[in-house]
């Protein structure tokens, strides 16, 4: 395994959103030229966050949507194809996401309605013997 591809113990890592990189490390990073990282800009493919000044800054989920462009370009997909997939692959994850909230609800749900039902069955008081006739 190469040792370059995790960081050194204590070293902070950036969260994938945060952009970090400019447009040239993420040119280099990506195997994308600059010209090309504008043109998805201007495309809406990719929207890097900016600096105080303006400057681009890409983030490591940048990098990750710019692979996953990449590698439809190579399929012989046009970019207008490709925005529509990207957009419908980011509403499915939030689907994805959304429905694993609502699972994760609805057994807490089950589980409280489980033991609210045996509190009450607790102090139900017990109903009086009937006489046998």
């Amino acid at each position: 395994m190469d040792d370059t591809s995790h960081p050194a113990p204590g070293v902070p890592v950036p969260d994938p959103a945060q952009g970090v990189y400019g447009i040239s490390v993420a040119a280099a990073l990506s195997g994308v030229s600059v010209q090309s990282l504008r043109a998805l800009e201007r495309h809406g493919l990719l929207t890097p966050s900016r600096s105080d000044g303006g400057t681009r800054r890409y983030s490591g989920d940048d990098l990750a949507r710019l692979r996953r462009i990449t590698a439809l370009q190579e399929q012989g997909i046009n970019l207008a194809g490709i925005a529509r997939i990207l957009d419908l692959e980011d509403a499915n994850s939030g689907l994805h996401a959304d429905n694993s909230d609502l699972r994760t609800t609805n057994t807490g749900l089950h589980a409280d309605n489980f033991r609210l039902r045996a509190e009450a069955d607790q102090r139900r008081e017990p109903e009086p013997p009937q006489p046998r006739h």
